[in-house]
Formats: C-alpha cells, sequence, structure tokens
C-alpha cells in the first residue's frame, strides 16, 4: 500500500475516532433516553468502521491508527461551548452532532474524490461506509428539524 492510500484510510479511522469520542460527550450532554440510545448505536457504527479501516492498515504492515484529526479535536471544542450557552437542549446537542456528522461526510467525499488509485476493495469499503454514514446524517438532521419545528 503506498504512503497516500495509508493517509487516506489512517484520516478516515481518525474521523471516526472523533466521532465516537463526539457523540460520547453528547451523551453526557442530555438525560434523554432515546438520545442516549441512538447516540451509543452512532458509536458502534464508528467503532465498527474503525476496526475495519485498521484491518486495511494492518494488512499492510502499518501501524493501527488511534489518534484523532485537529479538526475533529475543534469540532469537540465547539460542542462543548455550544451546550455550555444552550444548557445542553435537545436542538443544540442534535445540532452539534450534525456538524459533525457534516465533518464525516466532507472526509469521507475527499477520500474518493481525490485520486489516490484506491483498490477497488478499499474504495468500495470507503463507499459503503460513507453512504451508511449519509443515513445516520440525515437522521440527525431530521431530529433537529424536528426541535428546530416543535420549539
Amino acid at each position: 500500500m503506498n504512503d497516500q492510500i495509508t493517509e487516506v484510510i489512517s484520516d478516515l479511522v481518525k474521523i471516526n475516532n472523533d466521532r465516537i469520542e463526539g457523540y460520547q460527550k453528547a451523551i453526557n450532554q442530555t438525560d434523554e433516553l432515546d438520545l442516549k440510545e441512538l447516540f451509543a448505536q452512532m458509536i458502534a457504527e464508528s467503532k465498527t468502521y474503525q476496526v475495519q479501516l485498521n484491518q486495511k492498515l494492518r494488512a499492510e504492515g502499518e501501524e493501527r491508527e488511534r489518534d484523532s484529526t485537529l479538526a475533529g479535536k475543534i469540532y469537540r471544542a465547539w460542542m462543548d461551548v455550544k451546550a455550555t450557552f444552550s444548557g445542553g437542549n435537545r436542538h443544540a446537542i442534535l445540532a452539534s452532532c450534525e456538524y459533525g456528522e457534516d465533518a464525516a461526510q466532507k472526509a469521507y467525499r475527499q477520500a474518493l474524490a481525490d485520486d489516490h488509485n484506491l483498490p477497488a476493495e478499499i474504495s468500495q469499503l470507503i463507499r459503503n461506509q460513507q453512504q451508511s454514514l449519509k443515513a445516520s446524517h440525515d437522521k440527525i438532521r431530521h431530529l433537529r428539524d424536528l426541535e428546530k419545528v416543535n420549539a
């Protein structure tokens, strides 16, 4: 595996690490059981993707990726500030989560759009993960929109 492909996969592992940490913060900021359950599902989803991507790295003799991205750390800090000012209300938490989902979608789009000469198997894995993450994004956005309407 060339360095460029390794970097693409590592970046996607990092965005999933960010997503796990972001949803863990969201779980800690709400007392609403339906949101806690949803966020736990999102964490489980990213843990699965993290394992799949790290398997690709290890198959090529690379180290397992454990870090998060700088952008992810910025996202988590933004989420903390937003919740502080909003009192952790449902709409604000969902809006923060959607912001993180947008970052994940951007990372996956970039991984597929840039010409990295990804092997077909890796490209398909990334595409499948992106489609699933898009469904999660849309679910978060839908819940956020419902909160805006019901406010």
